[in-house]
């Protein structure tokens, strides 16, 4: 069986893959909002490029990144250390209208900025101790469509994985056990496209 064709959204936007809670609402915010929101953010965020430390070697994060949120909610993944900056009003207009959705009160995001399609995130799962037992992370992008790819943790064995073309405006919740059993990806694409911002909005313990 082809799981990458098998696997689709039902009519509440919820994916039918195992080991996972994730719902996507392709049209969250409408054009005009999503699009408002998205030069508001270019404009008033304070970017930064961290740089990385892999075997040895440092280089680059191929994106900028920002992390804003309550006071004392820092965040930290392979060895990059972030404290966050204080609420903008667009984050948390953001924030207020995806956690009725969620069903849970978010107390910081990250922001990935990818300025064209060289831009991207490797492989991962969001698993860090201090995002607690099973994460609740709420997705929201604005620009250009990027495709957002899953892979189960077991995939040599199970062949399980899935992708997601994530659309302006778009809001992408995962919930449940799903860090527990699947990585995802943002990879670069030689198409010719314009930014794209990605908010994953998290709750630090």
């Amino acid at each position: 069986m082809n799981m990458q064709q098998s696997l689709k959204l039902d009519d509440l936007g919820c994916t039918n893959l195992p080991d996972a809670e994730i719902f996507y609402h392709s049209d969250f915010f409408t054009s005009l909002q999503a699009s408002e929101l998205l030069k508001k953010l270019q404009e008033k965020i304070e970017w930064t490029q961290n740089r990385i430390r892999f075997y040895g070697k440092e280089s680059l994060v191929p994106r900028l990144e920002a992390w804003y949120g309550d006071p004392g909610k820092s965040y930290a993944y392979s060895g990059i250390h972030m404290d966050p900056k204080p609420w903008t009003d667009e984050l948390l207009l953001i924030k207020k209208a995806i956690e009725p959705v969620a069903g849970v009160t978010f107390n910081s995001v990250l922001i990935n900025y990818y300025r064209d399609g060289a831009d991207r995130v490797a492989w991962h799962s969001d698993d860090e101790k201090e995002l607690g037992q099973n994460p609740v992370i709420g997705s929201v992008s604005l620009g250009a469509e990027r495709k957002f790819k899953l892979r189960h943790k077991k995939y040599k064995t199970n062949g399980l994985k899935h992708d997601i073309m994530l659309n302006h405006g778009s809001f992408l919740l995962m919930k449940g056990s799903t860090q527990h059993h699947w990585m995802h990806e943002i990879p670069r694409t030689a198409k010719p496209i314009g930014p794209r911002i990605n908010l994953t909005f998290r709750i630090i313990l």
